[in-house]
């Protein structure tokens, strides 16, 4: 018996200051993705990265705005992934997204 279901992994690549109409994207996107019944959405905060503007933003003690990459991981099927895409290119004006088929098992109570 196979455990594991073909499912897709999406990747969103934004900054922690980026926003639209004064809403922070990455938590406009976490919330799309929950109003859409995605199975889940984890938005992860980088130390250090750069991006197609080439300036290296990373975390110093003494710094208050460092902006740094946040990257948004959502897995579901792909027919829902797909149906989400439409809402990134929406949403976002500068950024990277990423898709790849995975295989994947998910534990719940």
């Amino acid at each position: 018996m196979e455990k594991f279901s073909s499912m897709m992994l999406l990747r969103i690549f934004v900054g922690e200051n980026d926003k639209i109409d004064g809403e922070i994207i990455y938590e406009k996107l976490l919330e799309e993705a929950l109003k859409r019944g995605l199975k889940g959405a984890t938005g992860l905060r980088g130390m250090l990265g750069f991006g197609v503007n080439k300036e290296i933003h990373s975390y110093h003690l003494l710094s208050v705005s460092e902006n740094l990459p946040v990257v948004i991981e959502i897995v579901d099927i792909k027919e829902k992934i797909e149906l989400f895409l439409p809402v990134i290119d929406n949403l976002l004006e500068e950024g990277l997204v990423t898709v790849e088929n995975i295989k994947a098992f998910s534990y719940s109570k």
